[in-house]
């Protein structure tokens, strides 16, 4: 069911009220810091100190002080910011307390949050088996807000993960590098391609949702489980040991394919579950993320 417009406003602010509390000053001085500005942009004429690179002396100002000059360039800080958000009907499923919808909403709100802090724009899409909205990047708390409010009103999208489309549409949509935020639960097929060349042009951090039922079947007996994408449902005995352990090995599987082809592409990710507060893994994210851009100079 649809939620009302009283329902929506009031997860909006939920959502709004629980993630403001965790973007403090430092995890957004750690997101500055993960995240390369594009480009130099100029700063300032000062006076040659012992140790400046002679490279960056300015011999037209020199030559009319009399002193050594140098031209001084700062990073271009303010970036674009895609949220691209899987509001398939697999996003619906959720055994702790929340969906992975809802678990999304929250990881967007976070990270736009945080995005703003730095002056950054924020625009989101939403996909599912096709593009359900383009919100084009803006700046400010109101773009922030209309992320979460698009994202939660959109909870009851049914159908499959098109990924392959999804990027397509970005990729047209985008005219200069981007960070871009993949968040979905990545049950799609035929995808790799895209995502390895999207990958080359954009910086795109994947963030997989998850919830712990997916991968750890109760002991619930004999159930009829049904696919949200397809709507295809069969019946299971949940009392078997062998079935339980044969369906944890295959969430597994999938789990560790989905690492390797972040790894063989040099994407990064950041992983989340519906048990589990999105600011940690956010953080630790970050702080890895700005110790390898010091250790690359």
């Amino acid at each position: 069911m649809p939620l009302d417009a009283a329902e929506l406003m009031k997860k909006v602010r939920g959502i709004r009220i629980l993630t403001s509390r965790l973007v403090d000053d430092r995890l957004a001085g750690d997101y500055h810091s993960a995240f390369k500005g594009q480009g130099l942009e100029f700063d300032e004429i000062r006076a040659y100190v012992p140790g400046d690179d002679v490279r960056s002396i300015d011999w037209n100002v020199t030559a009319r002080t009399g002193f050594p000059q140098v031209k001084r360039f700062a990073e271009e800080r303010q970036l674009t910011v895609i949220f691209a958000v899987d509001v398939s009907g697999s996003q619906s499923f959720g055994s702790r307390g929340r969906t992975k919808a809802e678990l999304s909403a929250e990881i967007a709100c976070l990270l736009a949050l945080t995005s703003i802090r730095n002056q950054d724009n924020v625009g989101l899409l939403l996909f599912s088996d096709r593009v359900v909205k383009w919100v084009p990047p803006r700046r400010g708390r109101t773009a922030v807000l209309r992320i979460v409010r698009e994202v939660l009103a959109a909870d009851d999208a049914r159908g499959g993960t098109d990924l392959a489309a999804a990027l397509e549409r970005l990729e047209n949509s985008l005219h200069r590098k981007s960070v871009v935020f993949l968040v979905s639960d990545f049950q799609a097929e035929g995808y790799e391609r895209r995502l390895a060349a999207f990958a080359r042009r954009h910086d795109l951090v994947c963030c997989p949702v998850r919830d712990p039922a997916e991968a750890d079947l109760p002991a619930a007996g004999l159930v009829e489980l049904e696919d949200p994408e397809t709507g295809e449902s069969v019946w299971a005995d949940l009392s078997s040991p062998a079935l339980r352990a044969a369906y944890g090995e295959g969430a597994a599987k999938r789990r560790a394919d989905l690492a390797a082809l972040f790894r063989r592409h040099g994407i990064d990710a950041i992983d989340f579950s519906t048990d589990a507060d999105p600011a940690d893994p956010v953080r630790a994210f970050f702080r890895k993320r700005a110790a390898r851009r010091r250790r690359s100079g």
